[in-house]
């Protein structure tokens, strides 16, 4: 056997070379060392920049050029500069208001040297993720070393500047005296720079020491967003921007967990302090900077800016010096003074004219232009007219009838405040006269969803709890602003067209770059409801409850009152507004106590303030604008209104027992010729609902029933109808016959021509009918009319103004008795029952039931806001 020969080893391929842990360690090392030497000369120039920054700076604070203001026509009205700082020595800092800021701004504040690599870390993840510059993780050195030496423009290179100038503060200066610059420094909003003007504007306290825990919490809330945080800009962002202070403070062992709730529970109350010129509308342009054209106020105060704004300045004028008349207003109460706001805009573009955040707003800065109260009926156009007209105009138009009856929808029982009931009015009248009951019908017809969608157009946004009938009548859960009401007004004039409402048209920076303002335009409703709701509301000015806005010009508008629910007090009211508008201008007025309870409310003889004031401004500052006198123009595809026929008047039936028995009913008419046909309805005894049997044509004033069945009693009435328009008039009186059962010789009760009704004939647009009727506002069609056997569309006039049952005439026995009918109850499916499909759900919550004119809170019903 041979010998096993051994394997030889396999051969290298050319090129490649075996893996070395060694050398890549080596690699490493040189790697790192490079990196430990770019890192150390990196941080050398940054300390090096820093140190040079703050040896430059040390002595100065960066005080740049003031911004100017100018009004709608260019010229400058107002500089906007730094102003109100007031400065405090360390020792006068308390330690809960240094922690408290330290909680919420730079937790860590203590232990670093300046820059949080933590945070910092934290806003770089951020950023990638975002792909921009979102996240500052900026320590309290570093925003007071952004604060002193430069602006806030977010860029990487800033942030490495920042970080060194930080460096160098805390080698310079030690954790004291950093907090005491930065609390001396920041701003808090409404021209208040530092910590002790910030305490003096807010709480009216100069110590510090003096601060409660969660005024301290309410201070260290703002500096995040001034313009959004302060508590006279948003009180309840500012509370609960608090809160969450309060938290951080808790958590990190500042305060106990009974303070932390004592504080959480707190509200606050303005204080007294000073403003400029036109304190108001610069508040709110400083506002719209920070918001559309992202300029912090801080940063615009001293930047050197021209601010072009909308504002008409004789009007703004005009409109300071009548809110510090006080004629105008109601006496002052024992505590408060009456207050009020008012806004103004031009129609064609949007543009904020003049604005008052209260009486004295220069005092307290509290911009009640922009506070959200209960509009009450002011809010009746917004969500249920105008939707009405739009969405379902082949129904309704403004002389369309609406049932005017006292009705519960699903335990939501809304009154008129008058208490009286007419059964059917048309849309002129239930607007003029501000009544309630048309007004939550034909919300329930039209569907609460829809007036909701239609407002939310306008840039009324109701929340989920507003979805109930109680916003027919302004019952709303947050309320509105005048400056939303004036916004949703001005698409009436200016042909369904809504402009944003804004206060600056471009704004120039120091280097001459332009930033023009968009202006959001948005088509809210047709031209024609536009034009329609414009004749609505001139009717309100020019002999409704709307008389004390009338002007030297064409001008229409609402009124709007909300009732008071305070115990014995309900004849009082809690809000007061007047919204209107001319071809040029709209306004929207509120009047009412910024805390109404027993001893502050307004007086009924106080409804028509803001009506008055109204007139008062817009007849000077138009006047003052030399704008002249338009008129309202009907666009030129709209077609002209034309009224319903005239109501039937002394309606009269009779039993006839010659020849064939019978009823004869007799009216009295007029030869129209929008008259096209009488409509004859009839309902029995055991019938719930009225249904029409008969249609008359045009000239004839009666109509004999020869259904009738002896022992039976039946009721009439009689409703004029336009063939060519499909439009009704109001229904007539009714009469009521009783057809004996023996047919005795009949005895009528009274003589034709006689009134039927308890309180005589029934006017155009009203009826005393209780029972059922064509469709509302005449637009039932001949096909659509009610026959025999067949009941009439829902919406039949109930209960109305004489509900007491008159005494039958007597009659021997075994004669017909004929009488005016007794009202009764609507039938089930007439008038006001929710459509298919649709549901009338109650409001939810007292403020929504009370501010709808309910005489409680909840979803009880009440007298209605009214007017």
């Amino acid at each position: 056997m041979g010998s096993k020969q051994g394997s030889k080893p396999k051969a290298r391929k050319p090129g490649k070379r075996r893996f070395s842990f060694g050398k890549l360690f080596v690699a490493m090392g040189i790697t790192a060392a490079i990196a430990i030497v770019f890192a150390l000369i990196g941080y050398m120039v940054i300390i090096y920049n820093g140190q040079n920054i703050f040896d430059s700076n040390k002595d100065k604070l960066d005080m740049m050029e003031a911004s100017i203001i100018y009004d709608g026509s260019d010229q400058e009205v107002a500089v906007l500069a730094r102003q109100n700082r007031e400065m405090v020595d360390k020792d006068e800092i308390p330690r809960k208001v240094a922690n408290a800021f330290i909680a919420t701004e730079d937790r860590r504040f203590n232990e670093h040297a300046g820059v949080d690599l933590w945070a910092i870390g934290r806003a770089l993840v951020k950023d990638v993720v975002a792909r921009s510059v979102v996240e500052g993780g900026s320590t309290i050195t570093q925003q007071l070393a952004k604060n002193l030496f430069l602006d806030s423009e977010k860029t990487f290179f800033r942030k490495g500047t920042e970080m060194s100038i930080a460096l160098a503060l805390e080698e310079n200066l030690d954790k004291d005296e950093i907090l005491q610059l930065y609390l001396n420094r920041i701003y808090f909003g409404k021209g208040a720079y530092g910590i002790k003007a910030a305490s003096k504007l807010y709480f009216g306290k100069a110590d510090l020491n003096t601060l409660d825990t969660w005024e301290i919490a309410t201070l260290a809330a703002i500096p995040k967003a001034p313009s959004v945080y302060s508590p006279l800009a948003d009180a309840e962002k500012s509370k609960e921007r608090r809160n969450v202070v309060l938290k951080l403070m808790y958590d990190q062992g500042y305060i106990t967990e009974e303070e932390k709730n004592k504080s959480q529970a707190m509200e606050f109350v303005p204080q007294p302090g000073k403003g400029g010129e036109f304190p108001a509308f610069i508040d709110y342009m400083i506002t719209e900077a920070a918001e559309k054209f992202k300029l912090e106020e801080e940063v615009l105060r001293r930047g050197g800016y021209k601010i072009y704004t909308t504002m008409n300045v004789e009007a703004q004028r005009i409109l300071e010096q009548s809110f510090n008349n006080p004629k105008l207003f109601q006496k002052d109460g024992p505590e408060q003074k009456m207050q009020g706001s008012m806004v103004i805009v031009d129609n064609k573009d949007g543009g904020l004219l003049a604005m008052s955040g209260g009486r004295d707003y220069e005092n307290k800065g509290l911009n009640r232009a922009l506070a959200q109260r209960q509009p009450g009926s002011a809010f009746k156009p917004l969500i249920v007219y105008a939707p009405a007209l739009e969405l379902a105009g082949d129904r309704f138009n403004p002389y369309t009838l609406l049932n005017d009856e006292q009705k519960s929808y699903n335990n939501y029982s809304p009154r008129n405040y008058d208490g009286v009931y007419k059964g059917q009015v048309t849309m002129f009248e239930a607007v003029r006269k501000s009544i309630n009951a048309p007004a939550v019908w034909l919300l329930n017809e039209i569907g609460v969803a829809k007036g909701m969608d239609f407002v939310g157009k306008m840039g009324i946004k109701l929340d989920s709890p507003d979805r109930n009938l109680a916003i027919a009548l302004g019952g709303l859960t947050k309320g509105v602003s005048p400056l939303q009401m004036a916004q949703a007004y001005s698409a009436f004039p200016n042909n369904g067209t809504m402009n944003a409402a804004h206060s600056i048209r471009k704004i120039v920076d120091s280097e001459g770059g332009e930033t023009v303002a968009k202006v959001e335009k948005t088509k809210v409703m047709s031209p024609k409801t536009a034009y329609y709701m414009t004749e609505l509301l001139k009717g309100v000015v020019d002999g409704g409850t709307g008389t004390a806005a009338k002007l030297n010009r064409p001008a229409a508008g609402k009124t709007g009152t909300t009732q008071l629910d305070l115990k014995g007090l309900e004849k009082n009211n809690r809000d007061v507004w007047f919204t209107g508008f001319t071809v040029d201008w709209t306004a929207a007025v509120w009047m009412g106590f910024d805390k109404t309870d027993t001893k502050h409310y307004v007086l009924p003889a106080s409804g028509s303030l803001p009506a008055a004031m109204f007139k008062e401004v817009m007849n000077k500052a138009m006047t003052a604008a030399k704008l002249p006198v338009k008129q309202f123009a009907k666009p030129a595809d709209v077609p002209d209104l034309k009224e319903p026929p005239k109501v039937v008047t002394n309606l009269t039936g009779e039993y006839v027992k010659e020849g064939l028995p019978k009823v004869r009913l007799a009216w009295s008419g007029e030869e129209n010729n929008d008259i096209g046909a009488y409509q004859v309805f009839r309902k029995e005894a055991k019938e719930g609902e009225y249904k029409q049997i008969a249609e008359m044509v045009k000239g004839t004033f009666e109509f004999n029933d020869i259904s009738v069945k002896p022992g039976d009693s039946y009721e009439y009435y009689v409703v004029p109808f336009n063939t060519q328009s499909s439009q009704a008039g109001a229904n007539s009186n009714v009469v009521a016959v009783e057809i004996p059962a023996d047919e005795a010789s009949p005895t009528p009760s009274r003589s034709p021509g006689a009134s039927s009704t308890p309180h005589g004939s029934a006017s155009p647009g009203s009826s005393t009918v209780p029972g059922g009727s064509v469709r509302p506002g005449g637009s039932a069609k001949p096909e659509d009319s009610a026959s025999p056997g067949r009941s009439p569309t829902p919406g039949s006039p109930g209960g109305g103004a004489g509900t007491a049952t008159p005494t039958p005439t007597p009659s021997p026995a075994g004669s017909p008795k004929v009488s005016q009918a007794p009202t009764a109850t609507p039938p089930p499916g007439g008038a006001g029952q929710p459509s298919a499909g649709q549901t009338s759900p109650s409001p939810t919550g007292g403020a929504a039931g009370a501010a709808a004119g309910n005489g409680s809170a909840g979803n009880t019903g009440g007298s209605g806001g009214g007017q």
